[in-house]
């Protein structure tokens, strides 16, 4: 029902897509969010992920249940990626499968909005001028 990962290798999006696939569903939304060049006007050189893994799974488990009850998704893959990340990497893969679409999309937006608010993983962004410590995707 649910594939929850927080992998150091690069994310393969087609494999999240693959799990939530199923007979029974209408719908199937995905989110990719990738490493971008530039921050409020200033260039990035690269991005450093970390996390305290056991609480991010355990938070990432807690919000595909509370979609599953919400939407009736059938499916969740979610996996985000720690380490050092070059731009245009991706940093955070998730799909939903529901058996319609509208309840795909939101699901999917729920996640990824409330991953960003709630999972305790933090980014470094790695400027050319500097470097600062920042909520995972802001």
């Amino acid at each position: 029902m649910f594939d929850i990962q927080i992998l150091d290798t690069p994310l393969d999006p087609q494999r999240c897509i693959d799990f939530v696939s199923n007979p029974t569903a209408g719908g199937i939304t995905s989110f990719v969010g990738t490493v971008r060049n530039q921050t409020k006007g200033r260039s990035v050189d690269r991005l450093e992920f970390e996390a305290y893994v056991p609480m991010a799974l355990s938070e990432m488990q807690k919000l595909a249940e509370e979609a599953r009850q919400r939407w009736q998704t059938e499916k969740i893959a979610m996996h985000h990626r720690v380490g050092v990340l070059g731009i245009g990497e991706i940093a955070v893969v998730i799909a939903v499968a529901t058996p319609h679409r509208k309840a795909a999309f939101e699901a999917c937006q729920f996640l990824i909005d409330t991953l960003k608010q709630t999972v305790p993983i933090w980014k470094k962004e790695v400027l050319e001028d500097g470097e600062i410590w920042v909520a995972a995707h802001p």
